[in-house]
């Protein structure tokens, strides 16, 4: 099944979740799945690790997810990979029963300054993809806050476009605390002649460290609501994760109401705490 027909038909509830590294078992990822499965989502998509690393266990988690009868969505990169890589990585990918990709540049992993392989931008990836795999649902990021890498709101939105008239059926976006700001983009990018749906993704604010690392990476704001929470808690665990909680709860009422096609939750493999964020927030199956 393709997520972009899915799309049209409803909106969708999905989960991003990162294989374990190659000296661990498979057995915490496969119990987070089981308990993710409980919310049947439409889909999950599965990392890798920079530079490729931690592909192998990528395909792992793929294969459990599309055996246990649910959608599995890799990520596919350019970093490091020739045309040819490409190509052997998406045959292998259809031979696995897989219809659905998300086609990304990647991070640099440390101490690269370009991909390493034949492509530089993900509109190249998707183009190669499109015209050699036309049975595969290419998906593409957005950054709602603009890549960090953009000179421009305007560029960034045009890069976009080019990713849609390469052949992406439908957009995932980065994390993105301010909702004011996606819904300014969701406004700009129709007016350029963007239509495909848009899947949120949003970030649960857990732990104090990782969500400002996180957020500054992604050259995101904050919120005046969210530092508040920062500001409080920041020296106390156990509270910031309580207000966090609630805080992600509150984004995911308002990111519905900006009228997104879709929820996609980082988990990074938490399963307790998505479960507690959408059994509050009154989602318990894709149906919300």
């Amino acid at each position: 099944m393709k997520i972009a027909e899915l799309l049209q038909k409803k909106r969708t509830l999905s989960f991003e979740v990162f294989p374990p590294k190659a000296d661990i078992p498979m057995d915490g990822i496969v119990e987070t799945l089981s308990r993710l499965y409980d919310f049947k989502p439409d889909f999950i998509s599965c990392t890798y690790g920079a530079g490729g690393s931690s592909r192998g266990r990528n395909i792992e988690v793929c294969t459990a997810v599309q055996k246990s009868g649910h959608l599995a969505m890799p990520h596919f990169t350019c970093i490091g990979n020739s045309r040819d890589d490409i190509r052997v990585l998406a045959k292998e990918y259809a031979a696995m029963g897989l219809e659905n990709v998300l086609a990304l540049r990647g991070d640099f992993p440390a101490g690269w300054e370009g991909t390493r392989g034949d492509f530089s931008y993900a509109s190249d990836l998707i183009s190669l993809l499109g015209a050699e795999f036309p049975g595969l649902c290419l998906a593409a990021a957005a950054y709602p806050e603009k890549h960090i890498s953009a000179p421009s709101m305007e560029m960034d939105i045009a890069h976009l476009r080019l990713k849609q008239d390469r052949g992406a059926q439908f957009l995932m976006t980065q994390l993105c605390h301010d909702v004011t700001a996606f819904e300014r983009f969701l406004e700009k990018i129709r007016k350029a002649g963007i239509t495909i749906p848009v899947v949120a993704g949003i970030m649960p604010v857990l732990v104090a460290e990782p969500t400002i690392r996180m957020t500054i990476y992604n050259g995101c704001s904050i919120p005046a609501e969210l530092a508040s929470i920062f500001g409080k808690y920041q020296h106390d665990p156990e509270s910031f994760t309580k207000a966090g909680t609630e805080y992600t709860v509150t984004q995911i009422h308002r990111f519905i109401a900006a009228g997104i096609n879709g929820l996609h939750l980082y988990t990074l493999n938490k399963w307790k705490k998505i479960t507690e964020i959408l059994k509050t927030a009154g989602i318990h199956d894709s149906s919300f």
